[in-house]
């Protein structure tokens, strides 16, 4: 079994690892944790570099707890969405985890909602936290 956590370095995403943690030791599933951007000019090198450093952290914090990992930061040119949607399709997942925060109805319509996408596109469960 592969639970995938959608990790982007907030509050959130900090209270849904902990969620995946917990349901990976209980099922001895093995924790995938994915950091998606779409990369190019937009993206900030301090930006990068910080959630590098926290997945490193969270591989290093997973393995001394005995929880079968990987860490894996994405920039392929798709939004975060559709890239851990893609992503939990070609590698098998059985289910995603993914923080939500709220956002005003006009918020979502101009800036979307990653969450939202996956919710709505992923083909296996999704727990979302908040």
């Amino acid at each position: 079994m592969k639970l995938l956590v959608a990790y982007n370095g907030t509050k959130e995403s900090e209270a849904v690892l902990e969620l995946a943690k917990s349901h990976s030791k209980i099922f001895g599933a093995k924790l995938v944790v994915i950091s998606s951007s779409e990369g190019g000019k937009g993206e900030k090198l301090e930006d990068i570099n910080k959630i590098k450093r926290d997945l490193e952290n969270i591989q290093e914090e997973l393995s001394k707890n005995g929880i079968e990992c990987e860490v894996e930061q994405l920039a392929r040119g798709l939004t975060p969405g559709e890239d851990i949607v893609l992503y939990a399709e070609e590698n098998d997942i059985d289910q995603i985890y993914v923080g939500i925060r709220k956002k005003s109805r006009t918020s979502k319509l101009i800036l979307g909602s990653t969450a939202q996408f996956i919710i709505l596109k992923a083909k296996c469960p999704v727990t979302s936290v908040k």
